[in-house]
């Protein structure tokens, strides 16, 4: 039995590390060729040394207007049309109101929404009919929590831009979804900037809050994600799926 994925063809922003880097691997697996974004040089090589044939590491900065129109042209270029896109890249800097720059908070925004949305807007002319984007959001911007107005900000800016390009594109027969994780176990945990033991009681205080009684793995993300960008969620568009464990349900 083939799969839905099978002769598709995916982008996978920030997908050298982490959720990104699982959502690559199970789409491979699947049958699907694979376009993969980073910009860590030491990630990028790594990636490269295991990426299967099926899988292309392209660096590309997702914060970086120039390069996501690179991004765009290669993509144009080398393959013509894509099925769909998980536009996964993204920071999650922790810190309290007072001690924000206005250079952090521009990056954040420059990575977390703006690259986001000019690459949306760079790749819909680039999809095939029935193509579908998937944003990463996170249940954090669903929540008040301490050190995460900055982060939560981008996310919630990012939710509103999936619920309106849905309806926006829908026209073009284009869905727009987000998955949203909740603690997931990636290396994205050790830039938060805590030091280690400020990590464990973050750690040991969530624990604390979820259902399950675990973290979630980027494997839980990729299926979540494989999902809305196949054929089988085909009347699924504007949803964040929250894929915490309960964490969210939990919270007060």
């Amino acid at each position: 039995m083939s799969s839905i994925h099978e002769n598709k063809i995916y982008l996978v922003t920030g997908g050298t590390t982490g959720i990104g880097a699982a959502t690559v691997a199970h789409l491979a697996e699947a049958g699907a060729k694979v376009i993969a974004t980073g910009r860590s040089p030491e990630t990028l090589e790594a990636a490269k040394k295991t990426a299967p044939s099926s899988v292309e590491i392209i660096a590309s900065d997702a914060g970086n207007i120039e390069a996501i129109n690179e991004l765009a042209e290669h993509i144009k270029i080398s393959y013509g049309k894509i099925d769909g896109a998980f536009i996964n890249a993204g920071i999650a800097p922790f810190a309290p109101l007072d001690t924000w720059t206005e250079a952090q908070f521009d990056n954040l925004f420059n990575i977390n929404v703006k690259g986001p949305y000019f690459l949306a807007q760079k790749l819909v002319p680039l999809l095939n009919e029935g193509g579908s984007l998937v944003f990463n959001t996170s249940v954090v911007h669903d929540m008040g929590m301490g050190t995460a107005a900055a982060y939560g900000g981008s996310k919630g800016a990012l939710r509103s831009i999936v619920r309106s390009l849905s309806v926006e594109l829908a026209e073009q027969g284009i869905r727009v979804n987000a998955v949203a994780p909740g603690p997931i176990s990636t290396p994205l945990y050790g830039k938060l900037g805590m030091d280690e033991a400020q990590l464990d009681g973050f750690a040991s205080h969530v624990m604390s809050r979820i259902p399950l009684k675990r973290f979630g793995s980027g494997e839980d993300i990729a299926r979540a994600t494989a999902f809305l960008l196949s054929s089988d969620a085909g009347f699924i568009t504007g949803e964040e799926l929250a894929i915490d464990g309960g964490w969210l349900n939990n919270v007060s």
